[in-house]
């Protein structure tokens, strides 16, 4: 997978990926021994894969863009529970990552600086992607009541405005996937006053294969001219956003580009274990339940 101008934008489908024990005992190898553990507690092999995928993302961008061994990253969790490098391997560069799984997909979006005095050297991420889908037992307006202080009027204007209930929901997603990003980005997550956010779009709809790029976020009534959010769909039925705070002005130093599909194949490459096989683990994952059965 390729990183472009120092950015990122990956996505792997953890749903269609079924993992021979060989495959998931070499996956499983890959990642620190923290995070086997606390994977492991998920009730649902769905679940444990998305987890699973987003923590080998996040090792395939820091060892890509790094140029280092899998064995010389260290990742840790902020007070927050954001993943982060602990281990600074070159203080000249600047590195930021976010990852989100649902519905099918584990996306990365990631940015690599070759030094601190690049235009965009302190730019963040913040990474988000949805299902369209609603599977609730109540109607979709009672759910739209529900999660009505949520959105700012605008916000629900611009949601109303669809005339299907389907066309609402997408709506509805892209704008909850873009508060998301947001949130991750800063660090806050979804405790702040969502209401607060007011995103305005110049764009009525995301569509396939295209980037959309203008949508503008107020807080509190004022225009945030330092943030850029990215929208784009995965497929007919995920959309995905990403947040980047202090992103340059100069239009040249970085053209959006859509999400890429990694292979698993291209998820491990060559990377080295840090702990040894471990069948008998993955033997237990492999009896989890599914979410389909």
């Amino acid at each position: 997978m390729s990183i472009i101008n120092g950015h990122a934008r990956w996505a792997f489908d953890f749903r269609s990926w079924k993992p021979t024990i060989h495959e998931l005992m070499i996956a499983v190898s890959l990642i620190q021994p923290e995070e086997k553990q606390r994977i492991a507690q998920f009730v649902f092999q769905e679940d444990f894969k998305a987890s699973l995928a987003g923590r080998l993302l996040l090792r395939h961008f820091t060892r890509s863009a790094l140029c280092v061994d899998n064995n010389c990253i260290k990742l840790g969790r902020d007070e927050r529970n954001k993943p982060y490098l602990m281990d600074v391997i070159n203080d000249e560069k600047v590195i930021d990552f976010n990852v989100s799984h649902q519905g099918s997909y584990a996306c990365l979006a990631g940015y690599i600086a070759n030094n601190k005095t690049e235009s965009n050297a302190q730019l963040r991420l913040g990474v988000d992607v949805m299902k369209i889908e609603y599977g609730g037992g109540k109607s979709l307006n009672e759910f739209f009541r529900i999660m009505t202080r949520n959105f700012s009027d605008n916000e629900w204007m611009y949601i109303k405005s669809f005339d299907t209930n389907q066309g609402r929901l997408k709506a509805f997603m892209r704008n909850w996937c873009l508060k998301e990003s947001y949130v991750k980005n800063v660090g806050t997550g979804i405790t702040m006053n969502l209401q607060k956010l007011d995103f305005n779009f110049n764009t009525r709809e995301v569509l396939k294969d295209g980037i959309v790029t203008d949508t503008k976020l107020i807080l509190d009534g004022k225009l945030l001219h330092n943030f850029t959010f990215e929208e784009s769909l995965l497929n007919d039925d995920h959309c995905v956003a990403v947040s980047l705070q202090n992103q340059s002005s100069d239009e040249n130093s970085y053209k959006s580009f859509n999400f890429q599909l990694i292979k698993f194949e291209e998820l491990i490459g060559n990377a080295t274990p840090l702990t040894a096989p471990d069948e008998v683990y993955c033997l237990e994952i492999l009896k989890k339940d599914t979410k389909n059965s």
